[in-house]
C-alpha cells in the first residue's frame, strides 16, 4: 500500500436524562412532533436555561470510564450558525472549556491490542429536526429534540483502518451502556458519529487534507462509508487532483459519499461564552463519589470471565459486549450451569434464535436458570444433547422448563442397555456387508450405524452406551 488512512471520529451519544438539558421537557421518543417543547427549547426572547444536573453526572461517568481528566473549571459556549432547525439560532456547547479531555480506550483488532486517544468529551443541546416529506417545495421541522442532551466524545486521529473505527464504536456503545448513561440506539439516532478521514504517503508524519462524513448511524455503514472515501481520496490524489477540505454525507443506497459543503471551521461560528448560564465547577470529592458508583466496564468484566470462570478470550469477548448478555450469563452460571457450556449453547442456539427474530436478550422467554436446569439433565443422562437441541428451541419458543418439555414430548433418553442392544444386533443382522467392510478397517462406518440405530430408537438412545455396544459388536 502506497497510502495509508488517518481517522478520527467523533460520537455524539444522547444522555439518558428524562428532560431537557437546559428545560423540564420530556426527552421520550417518537411522541407527537412539536409536542414537548416549551418558551426555553424553542427560543423564546428573555427565557434562561438551568444546567440538568443528571447530564452534567452522566458526562463525568463517561469521562471517567474512558480513562479522562475531569475539569474542576468547564463553561458552555454559543455555536453560532443558521439552520431552520436551530430556532435560537445558535447551539449551547463547549469549545475552550470542555468537562473532560485527555483520555482513551482500548481496542483490539484482529488479536493486537490498541489505544485510541479520546481529546475530549463535552455536553451540548442537540438540534431538532428537518422532515422532508410529501413533495411541495416546504419541509416540516420538528422541535421535539432541540435541547436534548447529548455527549460529543471526539477521538484523536489514531485509528488506521475502517476495522479499527468500528471496533472503537462497538467499544464505546458498550460502555455508555454499561453505565447507563446512553441506549446506544443507532437506528433512533441516540448514537450516532461524524467520521474525518484523509490519506497520507505510508511514512508521511504530516496529515492529509480531511473530509467528514456526517450522521453515520451504523457499524456496518461507518465502515462501509470510511473504505468508500479513503479510496475515492487516493483516487483524486492519483489523477493529479487534491483532496478538498468539505463535510460528506453518506448515501448507503449508491455505496458512496456526496459532498455536502465546504468544511467550517471553529471560527466559523463564533464561539463565545454563553452569558446566561455560569461556569462549572466540580469538586474532587464529587468526582471521588461518582467514580465509586462506577459499574464493573466491558473490559474488566472480559477479564473476570477469563480468570474466574475459565473462559477462553473470545467466549468472554463476546458475552460482555452487551451488559445485558453478561448479566443473563452469570445469573445461569450462579442457578448452577457449568460456565463453557453455558457460554456454548449462548454462543450457539441461543444467539442464533436472538438473531433470526431480531429479538434482544431482555426480552427473551428462556430465562437463565432454565438453561442450567437443562444442563443438569444432560449431566444426568435424563436427554441426550441432540434431544437437548429440540427442548431449547421449545423452552426458548414457550418459556416452558426443560423438565415439563421431556414429560410432555416423551424425551427422555433411553439408557436400559438392553433396548439399545436389542436396536444394534437388529441393525448389525440388516447390513452384513457393512458389518464386514468394517472389520476389514472402514472404521468410518461406525457414523452410518450409530446414525441408523439414533433414527430407530428416534434419537432417546444413550450416545454413550450406543458407541461403546456398536464397537464392542462390530469387533467380536
Amino acid at each position: 500500500m502506497k497510502y495509508e488512512a488517518v481517522i478520527g471520529l467523533e460520537v455524539h451519544a444522547q444522555m439518558l436524562t428524562d428532560t431537557k438539558i437546559f428545560c423540564g421537557c420530556s426527552t421520550k421518543f417518537g411522541s407527537e412532533p412539536n409536542s414537548q417543547t416549551c418558551q426555553i427549547c424553542i427560543g423564546m426572547p428573555g427565557v434562561l436555561p438551568v444546567l440538568n444536573k443528571k447530564a452534567l453526572e452522566f458526562a463525568i461517568r463517561t469521562g471517567l470510564a474512558t480513562n479522562c481528566t475531569i475539569a474542576s473549571y468547564s463553561r458552555f459556549a454559543r455555536k453560532n450558525y443558521f439552520y431552520p432547525d436551530l430556532p435560537k439560532g445558535y447551539q449551547i456547547s463547549q469549545y475552550e472549556h470542555p468537562i473532560c479531555e485527555h483520555g482513551y480506550i482500548e481496542i483490539v483488532v484482529d488479536g493486537t491490542d490498541k489505544k485510541i486517544g479520546i481529546t475530549r468529551i463535552h455536553m451540548e443541546e442537540d438540534a431538532g429536526k428537518n422532515i422532508h416529506e410529501g413533495g411541495g417545495n416546504y419541509s416540516f421541522v420538528d422541535l421535539n429534540r432541540t435541547g436534548v442532551p447529548l455527549m460529543e466524545i471526539v477521538s484523536e486521529p489514531d485509528m488506521r483502518t475502517p476495522s479499527e473505527a468500528v471496533e472503537y464504536m462497538k467499544k464505546l456503545r458498550a460502555i455508555v451502556r454499561y453505565l447507563g448513561v446512553c441506549d446506544g440506539n443507532m437506528e433512533q439516532g441516540s448514537l450516532r458519529c461524524d467520521a474525518n478521514v484523509s490519506v497520507r504517503p505510508v511514512g508521511q508524519k504530516e496529515f492529509g487534507t480531511r473530509a467528514e462524513i456526517k450522521n453515520i448511524n451504523s457499524f456496518r455503514f461507518v465502515e462501509k462509508a470510511i473504505e468508500y472515501e479513503i479510496k475515492r481520496q487516493i483516487k483524486v490524489i492519483e489523477d493529479g487532483g487534491k483532496v478538498i477540505q468539505e463535510t460528506r454525507l453518506w448515501d448507503s443506497n449508491k455505496g458512496i459519499t456526496e459532498s455536502m459543503r465546504s468544511k467550517e471551521e471553529a471560527h466559523d461560528y463564533r464561539y463565545f461564552p454563553d452569558p446566561d448560564l455560569v461556569p462549572i465547577t466540580v469538586e474532587q470529592t464529587t468526582i471521588d463519589e461518582i467514580r465509586a458508583g462506577l459499574p464493573e466496564l466491558p473490559d474488566a468484566k472480559r477479564k473476570r470471565f477469563v480468570s474466574d470462570f475459565g473462559l477462553p478470550e473470545l467466549d468472554a469477548d463476546l458475552l460482555t459486549s452487551e451488559k445485558t448478555v453478561a448479566e443473563w450469563f452469570e445469573e445461569a452460571v450462579k442457578a448452577g450451569g457449568q460456565p463453557k457450556a453455558v457460554s456454548n449453547w449462548m454462543m450457539g442456539e441461543l444467539m442464533r434464535l436472538l438473531n433470526e427474530e431480531n429479538r434482544s436478550i431482555e426480552n427473551c422467554l428462556l430465562k437463565p436458570e432454565q438453561l442450567a436446569d437443562m444442563l443438569v439433565l444432560i449431566g444426568k443422562g435424563t436427554i441426550s444433547g441432540k434431544i437437548a437441541k429440540t427442548i431449547f428451541t421449545e423452552m426458548y419458543k414457550t418459556g416452558k422448563d426443560a423438565g415439563v418439555i421431556v414429560k410432555e414430548k416423551g424425551l427422555v433418553q433411553i439408557s436400559d442397555e438392553s433396548a439399545i442392544e436389542k436396536a444394534v444386533d437388529e441393525l448389525i443382522a440388516k447390513h452384513p456387508s457393512e458389518v464386514e467392510r468394517f472389520r476389514a478397517g472402514e472404521e468410518k462406518l461406525l457414523g452410518f450405524f450409530v446414525g441408523q440405530v439414533m433414527k430407530a430408537m428416534k434419537g432417546k438412545a444413550n450416545p454413550q452406551m450406543l458407541n461403546d455396544l456398536l464397537k464392542k459388536k462390530l469387533s467380536s
